[in-house]
Formats: structure tokens, sequence, C-alpha cells
């Protein structure tokens, strides 16, 4: 009855990695404004950055807390979560405080820019002087996106 967690642990790594066009097929119906190609490695790359200097807040408790604080930063949302009242009000939160905010294809990829091995749904990216020139230019982007009606 003992499990086999190498052979589990090689099946999961063996499984191809979806390509930014075939994550838009499990996208929400609520995913506006959605990051480009692009723009979502962008987004990433400065997750990555603000994860090594502790500047990030994760999950939907926490960046919830952040936003009604005061916080400053990029909301960054997983357009795949199900279902999605779990973080459908993080946006109209975020548009009350005039904070910018895009959906990203994947709560995988999220997660995993993150340094962590769960999936995620909602990241906030605060700002920093070691990445800034980053942060910059996807706080930009992002802002330039077209908000939902």
């Amino acid at each position: 009855m003992a499990r086999d967690k190498p052979e589990a642990a090689a099946e999961a790594e063996a499984a191809p990695e979806l390509s930014y066009r075939e994550q838009l097929d499990f996208l929400n119906p609520i995913a506006q404004p959605l990051a480009s190609r692009k723009l979502t490695r962008k987004l990433l790359k400065c997750i990555r950055k603000a994860t090594k200097q502790k500047q990030v807040r994760r999950g939907v408790k926490e960046v919830q807390k952040f936003i009604n604080k005061g916080e400053k930063g990029i909301t960054v949302l997983a357009g795949d979560t199900l279902p999605i009242d779990v973080y459908c009000h993080i946006p109209i939160m975020c548009e009350d405080r005039s904070l910018p905010y895009a959906y990203v294809p994947s709560k995988t990829d999220l997660g995993a820019a993150a340094g962590s091995k769960r999936p995620t749904c909602v990241i906030m990216i605060k700002p920093h002087e070691d990445y800034q020139e980053a942060y910059d230019e996807c706080l930009e982007e992002v802002s330039a996106l077209p908000m939902p009606l």
C-alpha cells in the first residue's frame, strides 16, 4: 500500500507545459483585462524578482487584507480559477482604490513564479528599488490595458 512518489513526480514533470494559446481555452468569463503573452512573461519575471525581496502578497485573504489597508502595488489574478466567486471581488476593490490589475492565463504559472509548488489565484507585487525598472515597465503596461465595462 506504499505510494511511489518518485514515479508520480516523474509523470508530473513529463506532462507537457501548456502554451499561452492553449491556456486561453481555460479562461473565466470575467478575466478582463487579460495580459498579452509578452506582458504575462514580464509580470511573471517581476513576480520572481519581488519574491526574492519578499515584496509579494500571495493569496486572496492576504491580498484583500492589504488592499483594505491601503497598500499600493500591481495585482495579478489568474484567469483559470474556478469557482469565480472565490476572487471576483478583488478587481472591484482594486478599481475602488485605483490600483492596477491584470489577469494572466494560468494559476499554476502564477504560483510557480512566486516560488510555490501550489497554484495561486491572486498576487500583489509591491514596488521595491531592487527591481524598480521592471516594476515600472509592468505598471505602465498594466495601466494601459483597457478596463472592462
